[in-house]
């Protein structure tokens, strides 16, 4: 898939570099998502977002329209990202769900972050790192274990 990271610091960019194994074309890009950096993601798939950066719903859009599908977020927090506007647009989210160790070390973040990619290029559900709003299944049954649904 082709991808592009942006805001990323150096001890994930060289963790996303050794997990990706060159499976994925990812461009890494220092600065973060903005109005002005957006453009780089023209012909990108996935959008790789770090917590700092916040994605709104013009943002959301403006990646819709540069061809983005699917949003990976290394953390497991998703409050940065409007989940709505990002379902009406039609993406694919995933996260990195909770270990559970506890510990979310970079490597192990960065290799879920990959995995995600992996499953998605494959036409498979991202299973529990499934974020979308949208009822795609996974969702659902993660709402269902967490007594939501």
């Amino acid at each position: 898939m082709k991808a592009i990271a942006y805001n990323i610091k150096p001890e994930e960019k060289e963790c996303l570099v050794l997990a990706n194994h060159k499976k994925h074309d990812i461009t890494i890009i220092a600065n973060s998502l903005s109005k002005e950096t957006l453009p780089f993601a023209q012909g990108k798939e996935v959008l790789i977002v770090f917590n700092e950066d916040v994605l709104d719903a013009d943002l959301i859009l403006g990646l819709r329209t540069l061809g983005i599908k699917y949003i990976a977020t290394s953390s497991f927090e998703t409050q940065h990202i409007d989940l709505n506007a990002a379902g009406l647009a039609g993406f694919k989210i995933a996260n990195v769900p909770v270990m559970k160790d506890g510990n979310n070390l970079a490597m192990e973040r960065m290799q879920q972050v990959i995995k995600n990619l992996d499953n998605w290029a494959a036409g498979k559900c991202v299973g529990k790192a499934c974020c979308c709003p949208n009822d795609c299944g996974a969702a659902m049954r993660k709402g269902e274990e967490n007594g939501k649904h």
